[in-house]
């Protein structure tokens, strides 16, 4: 090669035209009044010196210097760049070669090659960035397979290979296949030989370490701006050398808001926009989609032009009311974890002492919102949120890894038998699961309608869930979310249910408990079938169970059959509205209480 121009596709007289001069031709030793010929090759155009040419190299003045001029306007030779607002040209000795940009050619291959897929039935390849435990991954990948679509995660890179160990193991977006790159993002990506191995794929999504860009992280290092961290704050640049290799259909990318007014994002829309992605962007509210941790994360998502994407489309789902107690493990008030923690205690007196802001964040079990828990929540810091006793407020407690996951939605098998504190890593380091599920669903949606394929509604998520986290069919989830927004399975113990039968079907029962809970009963566990609106109080004892006339108001809620976080914390709602003496010490005497107070349990 001897030259390489980018030239501009103007018009004259209602035709596209490429005007060719100087440097550029005189580089393949056209000169003026030399003739040439011109050729349509697939999807370029090629220019030949040729002493029989038909054409000839038009001589231009200027000034002193006569320069070689070819002025192409014709719709027939330039059909092949319809539509493209710049082409390349490459130059040898004796002649020029005028092809589209990469960067389109690059776009129209990432089209084909995901309508491809869908046309042949093959999963859509999903590459990982800033990996982690791969919680936003799975998310993905649950909200590709909700949209009825097959994923498949082609490789997966982290800083940290015990991660990944993990994640082999436990994550089961998975699979025997997946390629783990356990290596800096920043090695790798200048890494030749590495590079050369990263496969295509039609979706990538990213978590870029965000620590120069948080306010925690600017302030510890003082950092003037996010990009001086020295250890994150130029990873953009290898993330966007990946991404160029991995070549995706559509990107994901999350971090903190803030991360949206940094340079690396602005540098992040630019460059995607000259690969030919459209970028969309939202910050996504954890409590929005129903998480007890009110985070919020920017999220990107970058589509290739001809995809239609719109984010304002995305709609949070119906969040039902919760609180802290009901996420809790079951945990005895004489537990060794509780403690004074003096030590944070005092601490937190000396900073407010010295003018510094650092609060401690202690929480009550009836409280409808937790700060942030992030990945160094192991270290037991006075900033992070604690649990306040129930019985003595100078005792508290960290919240249990497992407790962590379920504020964030994060499904549990993903954490494994890792120890508390990496369980804590990973998930302080992920996402608000059911969000970026979300998300996933709306990728996968407006992959369907590329491909000309229905989209698969968000509006029945309540079902969704039910089957996930129950195991029953489609039908059974649908039928239970018309009348329900919580729905569990009986204990067959010696649980009891009062309330109106809402749904039947030949094989299972669905009895309302409250307003907004249900209970899902196996007809072969019940002596008699109830009839659909009847009010019925059922009683299990060693696996079957009794249906009898509720002696009741129809559909008030019936007691579990032991005192659960969950009754405790709402029991903790009711002395602080009615007073401890409204509450029975005996729980089974539920159904004592006014109508009002036990619809507020």
């Amino acid at each position: 090669m001897d030259g390489y121009f980018i030239k501009t596709i103007g018009a004259n007289r209602g035709k596209p035209r490429v005007w060719l001069q100087g440097l550029e031709l005189e580089r393949a030793g056209f000169g003026p009044g030399q003739s040439y010929e011109v050729e349509v090759k697939g999807r370029s155009v090629v220019l030949t010196l040729s002493k029989d040419g038909t054409r000839t190299v038009t001589p231009k003045q200027v000034r002193s210097r006569t320069m070689p001029v070819i002025d192409l306007n014709s719709n027939q030779l330039l059909a092949a760049f319809d539509g493209m607002a710049a082409i390349r040209m490459v130059v040898k000795d004796g002649q020029i070669y005028l092809l589209p940009l990469a960067s389109e050619l690059k776009k129209q291959e990432r089209l084909q090659r995901l309508r491809s897929r869908m046309e042949n039935g093959e999963p859509l390849r999903i590459g990982s960035l800033s990996h982690g435990g791969g919680i936003m991954s799975h998310a993905i990948h649950a909200g590709l397979q909700r949209a009825g679509l097959k994923a498949k995660l082609e490789f997966a890179n982290e800083i940290r290979p015990e991660l990944l160990e993990h994640a082999s193991e436990f994550n089961d977006a998975w699979s025997d296949d997946t390629v783990p790159l356990a290596a800096p993002m920043q090695e790798l990506a200048f890494d030749d030989r590495g590079l050369a191995h990263i496969p295509k794929v039609e979706i990538l999504e990213a978590g870029i370490p965000c620590s120069g860009a948080s306010r925690a992280g600017t302030a510890k290092r003082g950092l003037k701006h996010p990009e001086a961290h020295p250890e994150v704050g130029h990873l953009v640049v290898a993330a966007l050398v990946i991404l160029n290799k991995a070549a995706p259909a559509i990107v994901a990318i999350e971090n903190v808001p803030t991360y949206a007014n940094t340079a690396s994002a602005s540098i992040l829309r630019s460059q995607l926009r000259d690969l030919g992605y459209t970028t969309h962007e939202r910050i996504l509210n954890g409590k929005e989609w129903g998480a007890i941790e009110n985070r919020d994360r920017w999220c990107m998502v970058a589509v290739t032009q001809g995809i239609d994407f719109d984010f304002d489309q995305l709609m949070p789902p119906k969040a039902m009311r919760q609180v802290i107690g009901d996420l809790l493990e079951d945990i005895p008030a004489d537990d060794a974890r509780w403690g004074t923690m003096r030590g944070l205690v005092e601490k937190e007196a000396r900073d407010l002492a010295a003018g510094k802001n650092f609060k401690m964040q202690i929480y009550d079990a009836n409280d409808e919102n937790v700060g942030t828990l992030t990945k160094g929540y192991a270290k037991i810091r006075s900033t992070d949120p604690k649990l306040r006793h129930r019985d003595d407020p100078s005792l508290m407690r960290q919240f249990t890894a497992t407790e962590h996951a379920r504020f964030k939605q994060i499904p549990s098998h993903i954490l494994g038998d890792a120890s508390e504190t990496m369980k804590h890593e990973m998930a302080g380091q992920s996402v608000i699961y059911e969000k970026f599920a979300d998300v996933g669903h709306h990728i996968g949606n407006s992959v369907n309608r590329f491909a000309g394929r229905p989209e698969v509604e968000m509006h029945n998520r309540v079902a969704r869930g039910f089957e996930d986290r129950l195991g029953v069919d489609q039908e059974v989830a649908q039928l239970a979310a018309q009348v329900v927004a919580d729905l569990r399975r009986a204990e067959p113990g010696d649980g009891r249910y009062v309330g109106p039968i809402v749904a039947v079907r030949q094989d299972l029962v669905v009895q309302k408990i409250d307003d907004v809970s249900g209970i899902l009963h196996q007809a072969v566990a019940l002596r008699e079938m109830p009839k659909l609106g009847q009010a019925v109080e059922i009683r299990y004892r060693d696996g079957s169970a009794v249906v009898m006339a509720a002696t009741n108001t129809p559909g008030l809620p019936a007691p579990t059959p032991t005192d659960s976080p969950a009754v405790r914390s709402a029991k903790e709602r009711l002395r602080a509205e009615i007073g401890s003496a409204a509450i029975p010490d005996d729980y089974n005497a539920f159904d004592t209480l006014p109508k009002s107070t036990r619809l507020r349990m």
